[in-house]
């Protein structure tokens, strides 16, 4: 299964000064593992593409991993290919809108979670504020977001590794595609 393309909505609710910003490739990491988190994770992708400075959005296939660092049941996860002209942390923020959409509730780091968006690339913007670390700190070590992100860009090269080599290290992470 290839990457599934979402269409963006008709008018797409960008104002103009999101339109004025030259858009860019961000990487969104999706996961849940309560609810029914396939149906959910199609639902943010939906959400995500039709907010405003969204232009375009590509899903990965979805796969099923063990919970890192966590207890609960297994995630599904998934990571979107998102064309913005947002701000990273703009589109930080309407991700967490829609987590909370979604129940997010955030009693303990690391707690069983309806839905989780992570902002992993925002184009080649470097953050480190209190708010938002880009890229994300921890995506190298974790095969449930470089799986799908391989599917989405082949080839990608990340401040840490080729892709295939940092998946390599991953190795002792089960993951099935569902």
């Amino acid at each position: 299964m290839s990457a599934m393309n979402l269409p963006p909505s008709a008018s797409n609710g960008a104002s103009v000064s999101d339109n004025a910003r030259t858009p860019v490739i961000a990487y969104v990491g999706m996961g849940a593992n309560l609810g029914e988190a396939q149906a959910t994770l199609l639902a943010a992708a939906k959400e995500i593409g039709s907010s405003p400075g969204v232009h375009q959005t590509w899903m990965s296939p979805m796969y099923r991993s063990a919970p890192v660092d966590a207890g609960g049941p297994d995630f599904t996860n998934a990571v979107l290919k998102v064309e913005t002209s947002l701000t990273p942390e703009a589109l930080l923020s309407r991700l967490q809108e829609i987590e909370l959409a979604h129940g997010r509730e955030r009693p303990y780091r690391n707690a069983p979670r309806s839905l989780d968006l992570d902002l992993l690339l925002h184009g080649s913007e470097q953050r480190q504020t209190e708010f938002l670390t880009l890229p994300h700190p921890r995506m190298h070590e974790r095969a449930f977001v470089l799986m799908p992100l391989r599917d989405l860009a082949p080839g990608m090269v990340l401040s840490q590794g080729i892709i295939e080599e940092l998946l390599a290290a991953c190795s002792d992470q089960l993951l099935s595609r569902l």
